[in-house]
């Protein structure tokens, strides 16, 4: 996969790139990722990039022009074209799979008031937020969901059944999870972990995992593919 990011600090973007799961990653040939400036677009001696919105709007807003100069620079057939966008819909563990399979990625990174809306529609961008609050940058959120796709890549994790125990896999948050020593400061870790019972982990983890999900995020189960042992399962448990 061809990660690129449209950013005015690139450096923002190449520690992300380097380091941890990402790095390791890019050093397998895995991804590659490269980030683009679009002050290098400009046409005046100051490298201007922003103006003023019409309309009489406070702020500054990004040009189109230098934005769609840096992605088409790029050289790339048809990339999927992402803006990070406050207005844009809510960012999805189902969005991270399906952009999973998409052979080249661009990010654009919004400042200041965003960017010129001609941008976004003359590439076709789709539009996501990562939550309901603003950011100065627009890199935080583009690293945010490049991550989140990127895991998914065959190959990326260390172990690929870790992905079906992320929490929001199969739409529910994940059961609380543990670690040696059994006791620590007074807390144990529940015995039926410690049991060597697989079936009775099994449904543990899923009875926690409803309950977790219950407690945090209650208008998940309304989306999740409950069983009918889940319903009943649900039935039992405390009600936050």
């Amino acid at each position: 996969m061809k990660i690129a990011f449209v950013s005015l600090f690139p450096e923002h973007v190449v520690p992300w790139a380097t380091s941890s799961m990402i790095g390791r990653a890019a050093s397998r040939g895995l991804i590659n990722v490269e980030a683009v400036n679009p002050r290098d677009f400009t046409y005046d001696r100051n490298n201007k990039v922003d103006d003023t919105p019409f309309g009489g709007e406070p702020g500054m807003l990004i040009k189109a022009e230098p934005v769609a100069l840096a992605v088409e620079s790029l050289g790339w057939s048809k990339p999927i074209v992402i803006l990070t966008d406050p207005a844009g819909k809510s960012f999805q563990q189902s969005d991270a799979i399906r952009l999973a399979d998409a052979p080249e990625l661009v990010f654009l990174c919004g400042h200041y008031e965003g960017i010129d809306d001609r941008a976004a529609s003359f590439l076709e961008a789709e539009r996501f937020s990562i939550g309901d609050y603003i950011l100065t940058s627009g890199e935080l959120a583009a690293m945010v969901m490049a991550d989140a796709i990127v895991r998914n890549l065959p190959g990326v994790l260390g172990d690929a059944n870790s992905l079906a125990a992320d929490s929001h896999s199969d739409g529910l948050l994940s059961a609380p999870n543990y670690t040696k020593p059994e006791t620590w400061r007074g807390l144990e870790v529940p015995s039926v972990l410690r049991s060597g019972n697989h079936r009775e982990i099994t449904k543990w983890r899923r009875a926690q995992a409803l309950q977790t999900t219950l407690n945090y995020r209650p208008d998940l189960i309304a989306k999740a593919e409950l069983s009918p042992d889940d319903v009943k399962l649900i039935t039992s448990l405390d009600k936050p």
